[in-house]
């Protein structure tokens, strides 16, 4: 996977490299420090990831990575957690605040390579009540799960939480996987990390869903699925 820092701050750069010299399966394509040097990189190299600050001169991380027509993955590393609700809006794969641990840094990538570059339309959303059940494995056991008790499923790297009406189960199934064995009549994926029951969103309000006491960020990609759900408006 070909990776590419854009910092304004040298050190960072330094301590990304030594973090990702760990990882055999990372390789560097170049270093930029401002938006202007990351358009030049991404326009002449195959870039499969980014490690993103936001604060750098004449144009922020955000405002460059809205101007990309399909962006890589991206990894927002920062010293500013006010815009984490904004960066997962982007679709950005997880959010580092500096100064961050190698483990952290670790299970950041850990949950790279479920992107859905173009998500498919789904059908017109027809509420059903279902009885189907299934088994899921989770923490050494088989948990058998009722469709029906799902209120929404969250990536988390290789593995995702199943969010029940009375408990939280970590399974061994991404969620791309889930996405597949659930009904798509009643789930929807809303974002590259969230999968939700339609019949249990209590209200949608911007870029969030909120189901019980749960806030879900919409995945700009993935807008077009909200509004087909809500008859277009």
């Amino acid at each position: 996977m070909k990776y590419l820092i854009i910092d304004d701050e040298p050190i960072a750069h330094r301590i990304i490299e030594g973090y990702c010299a760990e990882l055999p399966h990372l390789g560097k394509v170049g270093n930029a420090y401002n938006a202007f040097e990351a358009s030049v990189i991404v326009a002449k190299q195959k870039v499969d990831l980014i490690f993103l600050d936001i604060n750098m001169p004449k144009m922020t991380g955000f405002d460059w990575l809205k101007t990309l027509a399909q962006a890589p993955q991206i990894i927002v590393t920062t010293a500013y957690k006010e815009y984490a609700l904004e960066g997962y809006e982007l679709d950005i794969v997880d959010y580092l605040l500096k100064p961050f641990s190698f483990p952290r840094f670790l299970k950041a990538v850990n949950k790279l390579g479920d992107k859905d570059s173009s998500p498919e339309p789904i059908p017109v959303f027809q509420p059903q009540q279902s009885s189907s059940s299934f088994f899921l494995k989770g923490e050494k056991k088989h948990h058998q799960i009722h469709t029906k008790d799902i209120l929404f499923v969250e990536a988390y790297g290789n593995y995702c939480k199943v969010y029940l009406q009375a408990e939280m189960i970590l399974s061994h199934e991404k969620i791309s996987n889930m996405e597949k064995l659930l009904p798509k009549e009643n789930f929807l994926r809303v974002h590259k990390s969230f999968l939700v029951a339609t019949d249990k969103i209590k209200l949608i309000q911007g870029n969030q869903i909120f189901i019980q006491e749960h806030n879900i960020p919409i995945g700009q990609t993935y807008r077009s699925r909200i509004n087909q759900l809500l008859g277009g408006k």
